[in-house]
């Protein structure tokens, strides 16, 4: 008696194997789609040796999507065409400037939350 050829030509690939490549894509859509954190500032004195600074808003600017900004005490939240719109709204104050501060890509993401930062 000749033995019968599989059925599946194709066996299934252990769980294990499909998993890992499909959770580093998808650990890198998460950072190819993330928006950029920044922090809107205000300068005082800028450029001399009194110069000084403070946070007065958090955003986030989505790629070529909205922005949205929200001030440190929360009662302010907008959302704008560009991060270079806050500027505006924080720079009235005869003296003051207003500056975007980016903060740093890490280049790392996880499923883990224990792991996340």
């Amino acid at each position: 008696m000749t033995p019968l050829p599989p059925q599946n030509p194709h066996p299934a690939m252990p769980v294990e194997l499909v998993r890992k490549p499909f959770d580093q894509e998808l650990c890198e859509l998460v950072l190819d789609t993330a928006p950029r954190l920044f922090a809107v500032v205000q300068v005082c004195d800028g450029g001399t040796s009194q110069a000084d600074g403070w946070v007065v808003a958090w955003g986030l600017a989505d790629g070529d999507g909205p922005t949205h900004v929200v001030s440190l005490d929360g009662r302010t939240r907008m959302t704008l065409a560009s991060p270079e719109r806050a500027l505006r709204l924080f720079a009235g104050h005869p003296g003051v400037t207003a500056r975007l501060v980016w903060l740093a890509r890490s280049g790392a993401a996880t499923l883990d939350r224990a792991e996340a930062a």
